[in-house]
């Protein structure tokens, strides 16, 4: 039995970034609670030389809908990097997941051979083809800054567990 590249990509998308959101909410509520400035969350990173939690739920953003896009042979929206809050973050996720819920099964279809091209942060382009750009590249990507975005809120007391990493499914 053979699993189709939307069921692999578009609901596990969607249930990360369900997740992500709600993490956001819950390190949102506990800055109110305990009177913390959120930008004491937002800006704060797991090591120096790591991207922000700010930066690491828009990089998880750009994955999802980025990969979908391709896959469903659309162009990739275009998205500013302007957030500054956890309002901001949640217009993100939101917006993100609209354009991912507009795609249908049938468009990415067959996607598992369509040859995808990135020039991910570099000159260099990389060519996959869309299985291999799934499994070997975009998932790992994404998951790495759920993660990250997780680890930092976890880090900083905010009182998430496995449970709400991984969301519904």
């Amino acid at each position: 039995m053979s699993i189709s590249m939307y069921t692999a990509s578009v609901p596990v998308f969607k249930q990360m970034l369900n997740s992500l959101s709600a993490l956001l909410s819950k390190a949102e509520a506990q800055a109110t609670e305990k009177k913390i400035d959120a930008s004491a969350y937002l800006q704060d990173r797991l090591y120096p030389d790591m991207f922000p939690l700010l930066r690491q739920v828009q990089i998880a953003c750009d994955f999802a809908k980025g990969t979908s896009a391709r896959l469903a042979g659309v162009e990739v929206p275009s998205y500013e990097d302007s957030e500054q809050s956890f309002g901001d973050l949640q217009a993100r996720i939101a917006k993100t997941l609209t354009f991912i819920n507009g795609l249908t099964e049938e468009q990415i279809a067959g996607s598992e051979g369509r040859e995808i091209v990135t020039q991910a942060g570099t000159p260099k382009e990389k060519r996959f083809t869309g299985q291999s750009y799934l499994l070997n590249y975009s998932l790992p990507h994404f998951f790495f800054h759920t993660t990250t975005a997780y680890a930092i809120l976890r880090h900083n007391g905010v009182e998430v567990g496995k449970r709400d990493y991984i969301g519904t499914y």
